[in-house]
């Protein structure tokens, strides 16, 4: 068996790993570069194995840094089945148009104003692409055997995080391959904690956030302060969010501060037609999750959803405190860019982000005290506050993962860290060496390994 890194290698997004056994390949995850333009950039390279040459695709959860190259790949001339989880499959019908929109939009935007180096710029694929290769999707349940090649059993595992989410567990001559994907947190007041890991010969784990522990504050007084504060000067706060989970969430602690009587009853908007879409699925996937349905409807009713653009645009004009929360999580696009636009400049506003940034996006420079940050080929000044609520996160941190990965009865023959910055996966392979003796190694973009079997 030879496992490959095709993405996810020293950095955070671009998660692809290829799996070959017995003739036949695997690509666990097909995910998009994102941050740096140098990462982007792969995006537009080929795969350093033909599409056509993939038997099969399995995912681990609907994340586009983990699924977002997969129209690309059909286009490209794959044609296999693609595996993922139930709520997977209904977050990707959601999520992989709405990226193939995004790039368009953004290369017709780029046309229109000039600031492309291409001419015509063009989207990397289209909405029509993204919708051709969701019927490539063979759904699976949680803790259900099957094989997507011949002499390979696969099994999906609960990894908390976002809906559908799932470690994954690879057996093939006579050798257990685990990929962790994104694990969750233990005490996620909406995702169930993730299942417990028993055994593994290979891991893959992701190091995300190798170098720090979040912190152990009660993230309801964060909010409550910041969004206080920026209220009781006449403020609007922004909050750039990812659609699936983290919008949700934010929904969940703003509606229980409000009924609590912690924040002043202000308009609350998610301007999102995704996240829209995404917060419907938590009503149809009732036990995937940890609230019910009184709870998932209460979480709607006390904040207005958005989904006409001119009811976007006219947020843009807002004279009265609210809090608005729109996508893109690290303000890579959509919605929420413009609404940073507008109000970065103004002193009073606050923008507030709430998960992970990776290098090179806005989210990043911003978070760091950039004064400045290109939007549409204009710089626009930070003057607004800056404020970013670090225990907010979907993926555990290096002692969280180091807890899960205690249910191991024996110590894997060989530990990969991926999907972390360089300076992150080096400081978790410290954790790890010190707290299970293990000899971690963090692969190289494109490097093979041969695994024992």
């Amino acid at each position: 068996m030879k496992l490959s890194f095709l993405g996810a290698a020293e950095t955070v997004t671009g998660s692809k790993y290829l799996v070959e056994t017995g003739g036949r390949r695997i690509l666990v995850d097909c995910g998009l570069f994102q941050g740096l333009k140098k990462l982007r950039d792969r995006n537009w390279r080929s795969l350093s194995v033909p599409p056509e040459s993939l038997d099969a695709v399995v995912l681990t959860h609907a994340h586009i840094d983990h699924t977002g190259y997969l129209p690309r790949l059909v286009d490209r001339g794959f044609d296999g089945p693609v595996f993922c989880t139930t709520a997977t499959e209904d977050l990707l019908g959601i999520l992989l148009p709405d990226a193939g929109y995004l790039q368009e939009e953004e290369a017709k935007y780029a046309n229109k104003r000039g600031f492309s180096k291409h001419d015509p710029a063009e989207p990397l694929y289209t909405q029509q692409d993204a919708r051709a290769c969701l019927r490539s999707l063979k759904k699976v349940a949680f803790e259900e055997t099957f094989q997507p090649v011949d002499g390979i059993d696969v099994r999906f595992h609960r990894a908390g995080h976002i809906l559908g989410a799932a470690w994954i567990e690879l057996f093939g001559e006579d050798h257990r391959l685990v990929f962790s994907g994104d694990i969750g947190r233990p005490n996620d007041p909406l995702m169930f904690p993730p299942k417990p890991i028993r055994q593994a010969d290979t891991l893959v784990v992701e190091s995300t956030y190798g170098d720090r522990m979040h912190p152990e504050v009660d993230v309801r007084d964060d909010i409550a302060d910041i969004v206080g504060r920026t209220i009781e000067r006449g403020g609007v706060v922004i909050i750039p969010a990812f659609a699936v989970g983290r919008s949700q969430l934010l929904m969940y602690y703003i509606t229980e501060l409000i009924q609590a009587g912690r924040l002043p009853d202000v308009p609350v908007y998610l301007n999102s037609p995704m996240a829209v879409d995404v917060t419907d699925l938590y009503r149809r996937h009732i036990g995937d999750h940890r609230l019910d349905e009184r709870a998932c409807r209460e979480m709607c009713q006390a904040v207005r959803l958005v989904q006409d653009v001119e009811e976007s645009k006219s947020l843009n004009a807002l004279d009265e405190p609210a809090i608005i929360i729109s996508a893109s999580g690290m303000a890579t696009g959509g919605r929420v860019i413009h609404h940073i636009k507008t109000y970065a400049p103004v002193a009073k506003h606050t923008i507030l982000f709430a998960g992970y940034q990776a290098a090179g996006t806005r989210g990043e420079a911003m978070v760091n005290g950039a004064s400045q940050v290109k939007i549409h080929g204009e710089y626009v000044p930070i003057r607004a506050q800056v404020e970013d609520l670090g225990a907010l996160s979907a993926h555990a941190d290096y002692r969280e993962l180091g807890d899960w990965l205690d249910g191991l009865e024996r110590a894997p023959e060989s530990v990969f860290l991926t999907h972390g910055e360089l300076t992150a996966a080096d400081a978790q392979r410290r954790h790890f060496r010190d707290r299970f003796g293990w000899d971690c190694i963090i692969p190289e973009l494109d490097q093979t390994v041969v695994l024992d079997g």
